[in-house]
């Protein structure tokens, strides 16, 4: 049992659960357009430890729970912290790139960080097999993929109140930091590397076309 993935969920769980029970807290530390850009860049980290309700935060932890073992196994803990809070930055900075005006956007959870833990994870193990609602079996890849054409769709739609950009920053940074760690992939998993790279490169593609 590691102790950097279990503090890193004791803290998740300590943080969240204090803003359930103090709106001031939850409403300091949220990730918050317009207070970030007047200064307190604290909340693009901060929000990635709140969660908006019990749910959320079971989901995020246990995502995080199956997937963490793969990055830690092949990159060592340094390396996992480092694909960990870098998605975590990753997903705040991606959300204020695309929200930068929107002074009252605001968002919290640690959906960022672990789909960058989750996209690490595929880039390592390509041919893992993941099951979507525990049941319907799905490669790694494909599913990667299509989560992230889910998340420009999300993005493009504006229907829903998940934090969709953060998500896809969040992936982009494991997806990164992985690379660099790892540069063997690029020969190991050419194939891989080039197809996960297509919704990035489909997502700033349609935000230079003003398409999002």
């Amino acid at each position: 049992m590691n102790t950097i993935l279990i503090g890193i969920i004791v803290a998740n769980a300590l943080i969240s659960y204090k803003g359930f029970n103090d709106f001031a807290f939850f409403r300091k530390y949220e990730f918050h357009v317009g207070s970030i850009r007047s200064g307190e860049q604290i909340r693009m980290l901060s929000s990635g430890f709140l969660h908006a309700d019990m749910m959320h935060l079971i989901f995020n932890m246990l995502t995080l729970w199956f997937f963490a073992p793969v990055v830690l196994n092949w990159l060592g803990n340094f390396s996992f912290v480092l694909v960990y809070f870098g998605s975590l930055i990753f997903g705040s900075l991606l959300t204020m790139l695309f929200h930068k005006n929107d002074y009252s956007y605001r968002a919290v959870g640690a959906s960022g960080a672990v789909t960058g833990v989750l996209y690490s994870a595929i880039l390592l193990q390509p041919d893992m097999m993941l099951g979507i609602f525990f049941v319907i079996p799905i490669p790694a890849y494909l599913f990667g993929i299509l989560y992230l054409l889910y998340s420009i769709y999300g993005m493009k739609a504006k229907n829903d109140n998940i934090g969709h950009t953060a998500h896809f920053g969040g992936a982009i940074g494991g997806y990164l930091i992985t690379l660099i760690k790892v540069p063997a992939l690029f020969a190991d998993h050419t194939l891989m590397v080039i197809l996960l790279a297509i919704p990035i490169v489909i997502l700033f593609g349609m935000a230079k076309l003003g398409k999002l």
